[in-house]
């Protein structure tokens, strides 16, 4: 009989992200497939404190709205790009507010055999630990975008699992990690989400219209202009945007669809089944679910940060069409759809970035789980 082995997935504020997803989607895996490994999420932030993590996620959420230039100004100097030591003197100030102490409390508190972050902070924090050899439990970075921001923590971090081998490329030449420490994985999506299946009855083409879980950027203008007339048939995801949603259904036109948040997976995967493309913002989850089903990809629009790096590295490697403001908007999508050369030529690189990965993410978790010996964590 194996003792009980306890994973701790470590995300970072309390709205659906990315970092949650990730983190579920493994958590799903693990406990579906192994019996001795249980898992547990905390948001950290939270953890440390409930009342600042509303605030910060208020502010983040209005700052990305009301200011995205300074937003991704503040992203890229002080999240992406190499610090300075202005930058490092600011950080080591912030990490002072008794970070490492809370998180050495959840550590003893959880007893974990290893942790998993979804989040960057979660990651230099443990980081932080490591150096001072306070823990010497086994931490794995799962990273949630197509690159690394220089929050993550990099070489006290035991295992890396990265979407492809530019970001293999960038750990070992900035961390000197060993090769064997670092896996292609691709961002860890839900096991439910089976291959996409055409139906021969369409009548058209399905359009599924996705803007991630806090609005839909410039799909608004996009939309007006099939409004009259359109070859597709569109199934518009509104989040929790009712302003839209209450539009497109005045609207009532068969040909766009609009649906309010939806939280049933099973609900979703039936919408990515029946879909032939996807237009979306760029972030790390939705591509990583088309680029598994080999749903063509085309980007409307991109929040500041992230998203516009993100971007970068997706049409870059050719995974998705960028759509202009300037052209119209269905003739963009029929120049791929209707193009079989084009739309082979688009799912051909999706599927080559998807068999390129060297292993598969919640194995890893549990194998490094398993093998791990008991956690000595030191008072400081």
């Amino acid at each position: 009989m194996h003792s009980l082995k306890k994973v701790l997935f470590l995300p970072l504020f309390q709205m659906p992200s990315g970092h949650h997803q990730v983190a579920d989607a493994l958590m799903y895996e693990i406990e579906k497939t192994t019996e001795n490994v249980t898992c547990k999420k905390v948001d950290f932030l939270s953890y440390w404190n409930k009342h600042i993590e509303k605030l910060v996620e208020s502010s983040y959420l209005k700052m990305i709205h009301a200011f995205p230039n300074m937003y991704d100004w503040v992203y890229r100097n002080f999240m992406y790009n190499q610090f300075t030591n202005k930058q490092v003197s600011l950080l080591n100030r912030i990490y002072s507010l008794r970070f490492e102490e809370k998180m050495l409390q959840l550590i003893q508190e959880e007893q974990p055999d290893s942790i998993v972050c979804t989040h960057c902070f979660p990651s230099a924090i443990l980081s932080r630990l490591k150096q001072r050899k306070a823990i010497n439990i086994p931490v794995v970075n799962v990273y949630t975008d197509f690159f690394i921001n220089s929050i993550w923590g990099g070489a006290e971090i035991d295992y890396h699992l990265v979407n492809d081998m530019q970001m293999k490329q960038e750990l070992i030449q900035r961390f000197a990690i060993p090769a064997s420490h670092i896996f292609i994985t691709g961002i860890p999506v839900n096991g439910k989400i089976g291959r996409k299946c055409s139906s021969s009855r369409k009548m058209k083409k399905q359009i599924l219209v996705a803007g991630g879980s806090i609005g839909l950027g410039k799909m608004n203008d996009y939309l007006q202009q099939i409004k009259h007339s359109s070859n597709y048939h569109y199934t518009v995801l509104c989040g929790k945007n009712e302003k839209l949603y209450e539009e497109l259904k005045r609207w009532n036109i068969p040909h766009i669809e609009p649906k309010t948040f939806i939280s049933s997976r099973e609900e979703m995967n039936e919408l990515y089944a029946r879909s032939d493309a996807l237009v979306t913002k760029p972030g790390g989850i939705t591509i990583s679910e088309a680029l598994k089903l080999g749903l063509p990809i085309f980007i409307h629009s991109s929040l500041p940060g992230q998203e516009r790096i993100n971007l970068k590295r997706i049409i870059d490697k050719g995974l998705a069409v960028m759509l202009h403001e300037d052209q119209g908007f269905e003739e963009q999508l029929s120049l791929v759809l209707e193009d079989k050369w084009k739309r082979r030529s688009l799912i051909k690189r999706m599927e080559d970035m998807v068999n390129k990965r060297e292993k598969i993410a919640y194995e890893i978790i549990v194998d490094i789980a398993v093998k791990t010996s008991l956690l000595h964590v030191r008072h400081v």
